[in-house]
């Protein structure tokens, strides 16, 4: 009986020990189907920052022409939707932070004044990264990653917002400064 149990107990725990080793072995089947891919112009050095925002975009076309265009009009495209977030946020911040009579007025009014800088804001931006591949099919794949300074975002709105009368009354330039550089640093830390 007990050279009965012996054996059992010597099976299971090789049972155990080759499951487990299984379990820690080779990848899987689905695993080796795979095969990973170089990024370029992606990383952290290319993420927004407080100092700048920035947005990486991907353009592929059998032109090498368009392929640079496409990717530069979605990483446009990403940049001023990342700013428009942002300055949101700045404005949200700022007008809660100061005390108006007419708040609903002036909020939507600094947001009507945002969508016109990010516009014009974007005629700024500056291309940080840009890689060209062509891939087995012909086509040609362009990487870009763009950025616009915090600074130059601070002084379009700060111009715009200046020559508008009816926010100048209530417009506090170094208090939308702070709050600005105050949601740009949020950026760094994520």
């Amino acid at each position: 009986m007990k050279k009965i149990t012996k054996v059992l107990m010597s099976v299971a725990v090789v049972a155990m020990v080759a499951v487990t080793l299984s379990s820690c072995g080779a990848p899987k089947a689905a695993v080796s189907d795979e095969k990973v891919v170089e990024m370029y112009c992606s990383g952290p050095q290319y993420l927004s920052d407080a100092t700048a925002l920035r947005f990486t975009a991907i353009g592929t076309s059998m032109d090498q022409m368009t392929s640079k265009k496409k990717a530069m009009s979605e990483a446009r495209a990403g940049l001023a939707s990342q700013i428009e977030t942002t300055v949101k946020s700045v404005i949200d911040n700022y007008v809660k932070s100061s005390i108006h009579n007419n708040k609903e007025d002036l909020s939507n009014r600094y947001e009507g004044l945002t969508r016109e800088v990010v516009s014009q804001v974007l005629i700024g931006t500056r291309t940080v990264c840009e890689q060209m591949t062509k891939t087995k099919d012909g086509n040609y794949k362009t990487y870009l990653c763009v950025e616009l300074g915090g600074p130059e975002i601070l002084t379009s709105i700060n111009n715009r917002f200046s020559r508008d009368e009816f926010l100048k009354v209530d417009y506090d330039y170094e208090k939308f400064k702070k709050t600005f550089e105050e949601e740009m640093s949020k950026l760094g830390n994520r």
